[in-house]
């Protein structure tokens, strides 16, 4: 049990100076003042910090990325302290180029190990290419009878990607919206988006020949060129979800492409934004040639929101929004996660005055304190 004793509260939406108890692995009481007297709770001096709900971040490669320049190329599995380090307390893994050398089965494998490990995992069957891999053989049997899926990957528009056709697509779709809808979940598509100049042309396609929710198909990485991000808030007015990642070139960062957003009128709780951590990325020359590669980092997504605050203007409120209770509600996990509630999973944040993350406490336990951490994943210290 813990006591978080006077420190301002962002919901993400700013609650005011509160004390917060938690116990059972979820936010008990959110009161003026809460006193206990008891050696068994733990108790937290807030006062010079800010209290936030833990960020979820719904694209990391949690068994690593890459491959794209021969075995040696492939990138190492996240730990746990990587992810806490970053604020992260619930994290959505998948695959990405590679569903050959690597499985659905291994990033299953991976999220229960970090479940075990004191986080929350969910993951997306499939990759980039289709037909999907899975675990059941079937994308609806995966979504609707393994706990931790949520949906399924799939790429378009990217030369990697296995250049699916509209109605493989649809299929694709249909499959995870019934399954999701079977099984209270999500039951979503995440489409990795490549620099084809076909970007989101296909899925418009689809919509309007079909009965397919918009809400179904999530583009992600769409701000990695000016004409898809155009597309993308285009797609957000008509209620679709659209995902920006972390470390793109400096004009589409996604703090500068969210006040664009702004700007234009997009409804903004239409968007969110993932890291991408641990994904490789890549460059090729003009004859397709790998000439350059590396690893994302899951800092990023903090990185972020403090560029976003400091360096663009945003309230620490706003900026939440995109990497906690925006991305709870797209993935259907609100109220339970994303926000600072009574009855919430107690997945909680401490900031100190420079935003810099201080305290970090996962399903109601104590993962980092004072910027020390306290919960290594399995083999961290090998």
């Amino acid at each position: 049990m813990i006591l978080i004793k006077n420190i301002e509260v962002y919901s993400p939406k700013y609650e005011g100076r509160k004390d917060v108890f938690v116990s059972g692995g979820k936010i008990s009481l959110i009161e003026e003042d809460i006193n206990f007297e008891n050696k068994k709770i733990k108790v937290i001096d807030g006062s010079d910090k800010i209290l936030t709900p833990g960020f979820i971040d719904q694209h990391v490669h949690i068994t690593g990325g890459g491959g794209e320049g021969s075995f040696k190329t492939r990138a190492p599995e996240i730990t746990l302290s990587k992810l806490t380090k970053g604020g992260i307390t619930t994290v959505v893994g998948l695959l990405g180029t590679d569903g050959t050398t690597r499985s659905v089965e291994n990033v299953l494998a991976k999220a229960k190990a970090l479940k075990e490990e004191g986080i929350t995992a969910f993951i997306h069957t499939g990759s980039y290419g289709y037909p999907s891999v899975t675990i059941t053989g079937s994308v609806q049997k995966d979504i609707c009878f393994i706990d931790e899926v949520i949906g399924v990957k799939l790429a378009l528009s990217d030369h990697r990607s296995s250049h699916v056709s509209n109605l493989e697509l649809q299929r694709v779709a249909s499959d995870a919206r019934v399954a999701g809808m079977l099984s209270g979940k999500a039951g979503i598509v995440v489409l990795h988006m490549g620099d084809s100049e076909k970007g989101l042309k296909p899925v418009r396609e689809i919509l309007d020949d079909t009965e397919i929710p918009v809400k179904t198909i999530r583009p992600t990485h769409v701000n990695r060129r000016e004409e898809l991000l155009i597309e993308a808030f285009d797609y957000a007015k008509i209620g679709g979800k659209i995902d920006l990642t972390c470390g793109m070139d400096d004009d589409l960062t996604p703090g500068k492409c969210i006040k664009r957003a702004i700007k234009d009128n997009v409804p903004t709780e239409n968007i969110t934004i993932s890291s991408d951590g641990y994904g490789s990325w890549s460059n090729y020359d003009e004859e397709g040639n790998l000439i350059k590669m590396g690893v994302s980092s899951v800092s990023s997504l903090h990185k972020e929101f403090k560029s976003m605050i400091n360096e663009l203007e945003f309230t620490v409120e706003d900026a939440l929004s995109y990497i906690t209770s925006n991305v709870a509600k797209c993935l259907e996990v609100y109220p339970r996660k994303g926000c600072i509630k009574e009855g919430s999973d107690a997945d909680i944040l401490l900031l100190d005055k420079n935003l810099d993350i201080d305290t970090v406490i996962a399903n109601g336990n104590l993962m980092i304190e004072n910027k020390e951490v306290l919960v290594y994943g399995c083999y961290e210290h090998i």
